[in-house]
């Protein structure tokens, strides 16, 4: 069986920040995927700075090709733009929906905690922790109603990004090569409970 593995989403999705190509969240998945000896082919339609409500594009793009399994690192630009919570957890659940429909598996990275970047002022970080967690457990909820899996369900990862400034890439915002390795390790046992599931559908 030849895996096939699609990621969409924001800069995150993409791999902005990684030091290399195969740092990025794809090939970091590809890799922990090959290491359990499965066959797996990638593609990428994520776009940097993505929200949202640019989801229904990214469907567009990935569902001709026939995905097993689809990752969506969706949510932070959302909060930078300070995007309404209803319309863009509704556009969420719909490009899940797609997705599902599609005969795709779906695991979804929700929005992390933007109090960890480096640049927030500290007076603010209570605010931002607080506008993050409403759209992440908003997201939860309709990912999980909507069929798909949540990857990271124990903010394993932001709390690895507030503990660890390295984890930032030079921008301060985005992941480095090493916080694109935390992300991936994150969300791969719901990758790889996916994979599990598309197998036997076939």
């Amino acid at each position: 069986m030849t895996l096939k593995l699609v990621v969409l989403g924001d800069s995150i999705a993409w791999g902005q920040g990684a030091a290399r190509e195969q740092d990025r969240l794809a090939p970091r998945l590809v890799a922990a995927l090959e290491a359990r000896d499965l066959t797996v082919v990638s593609r990428v339609v994520a776009v940097p700075g993505a929200r949202s409500r640019g989801l229904a594009a990214q469907v567009d793009a990935a569902l001709p090709w026939g995905a097993d399994v689809a990752v969506v690192v969706i949510g932070a630009n959302d909060l930078t733009h300070l995007e309404p919570v209803g319309p863009a957890v509704q556009a969420l659940s719909d490009a899940v929906r797609r997705l599902r429909a599609g005969g795709t598996e779906v695991v979804v990275a929700p929005a992390p905690d933007l109090s960890a970047v480096p640049h927030v002022p500290p007076f603010l970080r209570d605010v931002v922790r607080a506008a993050a967690e409403d759209l992440r457990s908003r997201q939860v909820a309709a990912v999980l109603a909507a069929g798909g899996r949540v990857g990271d369900p124990d903010h394993r990862a932001s709390g690895a990004f507030a503990r660890d400034p390295a984890l930032f890439s030079a921008d301060r915002f985005h992941p480095s090569s090493a916080g694109y390795a935390v992300i991936a390790d994150a969300v791969l046992p719901a990758v790889l409970a996916a994979t599990l599931d598309a197998a036997w559908r076939r």
